[in-house]
């Protein structure tokens, strides 16, 4: 899918963390836990097996956000600013749980002029073994959701590596930043993208995707055949 998974912009409802520049050390430890930038590091390439190398901070030991909220509560100033990063988190839901949940809730092609393929999770192929086919030449874009629950999770990203008659064609590596929870889900899409064309590019093509953490924590691994055809399936 890269063919079927390009680089993704945020939705308007993004919702990723960010900090204002403060003095005080537990606004700057804090804001390096929910930084945006969590450090891609050098463009070392990723095994096919997810060992990922990139490097990280040390930003000490993980604290669930209850604490966090609770830590320095009378001071309103920090009080106001942790609530305005985390935003609208409901404590009841997230406990004192130390570890970040993510849920790929949807996936789906959009084409202009024909309905969404939509993917179904878990992979369903047909009985060619062949998760979607896209015609050659025709223009498209990925959509997707998930859901973020018990903590921050940092450094979200999308790995997608493609091949075709055994020979690695495409690699995409994909920071989609940092999330709270929150109880709506996430959006993302990607930019429009065209299907290759020709003699060549026809054929079935095998894909693994992966969304992983800065933890290298993998929420979901999916292997998948796709097609390029002269028409829609």
């Amino acid at each position: 899918m890269s063919t079927a998974m390009g680089a993704l912009s945020k939705s308007d409802k993004n919702g990723t963390l960010g900090g204002p520049h403060h003095e005080l050390d537990e606004k700057e430890r804090l804001n390096a836990q929910m930084s945006q930038a969590t450090l891609e590091g050098s463009e070392e390439e990723e095994d096919e097996e997810g060992e990922d190398k990139l490097g990280k901070p040390n930003l000490g030991p993980r604290v669930s956000i209850k604490d966090q909220l609770e830590k320095d509560k009378d001071d309103e100033s920090l009080r106001r600013w942790k609530e305005q990063l985390l935003g609208s988190v409901d404590l009841n839901s997230v406990g004192e749980s130390l570890e970040s949940e993510v849920k790929i809730l949807s996936l789906s092609i959009v084409s202009p002029g024909r309905a969404d393929i939509v993917l179904p999770l878990p992979v369903e192929l047909n009985s060619k073994g062949v998760w979607f086919t896209l015609k050659e030449g025709s223009h498209y874009k990925l959509r997707f959701s998930f859901s973020v629950s018990n903590n921050i999770v940092s450094g979200l990203r999308y790995t997608n590596t493609v091949w075709k008659a055994g020979l690695k064609v495409d690699k995409t590596k994909e920071m989609l930043g940092t999330f709270s929870p929150q109880l709506e889900p996430y959006i993302y899409e990607a930019p429009e993208e065209t299907t290759p064309s020709g003699l060549f590019a026809r054929g079935t093509y095998s894909a693994r995707t992966k969304f992983l953490d800065d933890d290298r924590k993998c929420y979901l691994e999916i292997n998948y055949s796709f097609d390029i055809r002269r028409e829609w399936a």
